[in-house]
């Protein structure tokens, strides 16, 4: 005598009324940095001749892809902070879980594609144009779309196919795959192993690039004779490497710690810090604070 679920029951951020809208009006201020910043970037860097560079060409594309992927979330998230409305359809928590997970992971890639495109301008100058040519532009940029959703792709559809028919509530504010997983009324070990060693090639694997890339950078600015010359590129060196450090140690925490089946209010605050807070920095700490963008500004 199962009741097939047709809908889940998203819990949120708040359970009391006055948070609720001190919440919507914060996520609200941070949706539009984040729309307006990354706007902001992909305009400049299309309309102006000075920012058609290799390194340009990539935040565009970061920008966009920070866009998509907050607008997977945020705007429900902010409706239903606002209606306290805490429903989700089967086939829209669905969809958002694919392109929540899918994005997230492509963002990954774009990260580590960035760090390497700066290790190549700083520490190879001479060689950075003939290396970073368009075609091997736009590889990057495509396989890193290909990769993150060739990844995620195999246990999504396979979380799709299974059958909910007992609790229907999700202690979230967007549908996390593990949460769904515990919803399900049948065994999920296999996907959840699947989703386990994917998360755990994916996020150690990029971060080892970045983290090379920015080790590297660090290496060769250290012989930077001038002394000026040094304090600004550590300056831009630490920002990046802020943003790098919060979003990998929340994700990594959040996914692929040794328990990491999900539902307390911990996790809500992890997501928050890597879904929301790094993606309203990204486009100031990568983009806007940099000397031509400012001055294609003016």
């Amino acid at each position: 005598n199962h009741t097939t679920v047709v809908e889940f029951v998203l819990l949120g951020l708040a359970n009391s009324r006055h948070l609720e809208i001190t919440l919507f009006l914060l996520l609200g201020i941070a949706y539009f940095l984040i729309l307006l910043g990354n706007i902001s970037v992909i305009t400049i860097t299309l309309t102006n001749n000075s920012l058609q560079t290799p390194m340009y060409y990539f935040l565009r594309n970061f920008a966009l892809l920070e866009i998509t992927f907050t607008s997977t979330f945020l705007p429900s998230t902010l409706y239903s902070l606002l209606t306290e409305r805490k429903t989700i359809s089967l086939p829209g928590c669905f969809l958002q879980m694919l392109f929540f997970y899918c994005l997230g992971t492509c963002t990954l890639f774009h990260m580590a594609v960035m760090s390497l495109d700066r290790y190549v301008a700083i520490c190879h100058p001479l060689h950075y144009t003939a290396i970073m040519n368009s075609r091997l532009c736009l590889q990057l940029i495509l396989s890193c779309w290909a990769l993150s959703f060739l990844s995620m792709l195999p246990p999504t559809i396979m979380t799709v196919q299974l059958p909910f028919c007992g609790p229907n509530v999700m202690n979230h504010f967007y549908c996390d795959a593990s949460l769904l997983l515990q919803l399900s009324c049948t065994d999920t070990g296999f996907i959840e192993e699947l989703m386990f060693i994917t998360l755990i090639i994916i996020l150690p694997g990029t971060l080892i690039v970045t983290a090379v890339s920015y080790g590297c950078i660090i290496v060769t600015i250290l012989h930077i004779p001038s002394s000026a010359g040094r304090r600004k590129a550590f300056s831009t060196c630490s920002a990046h490497l802020i943003v790098v450090t919060v979003f990998y140690s929340t994700c990594i925490y959040r996914y692929i710690r040794p328990e990491q089946r999900g539902g307390q209010d911990s996790d809500k605050v992890l997501s928050l810090f890597f879904s929301v807070l790094t993606q309203t920095l990204n486009p100031y700490i990568y983009s806007l604070r940099n000397r031509q963008v400012k001055q294609a500004l003016k």
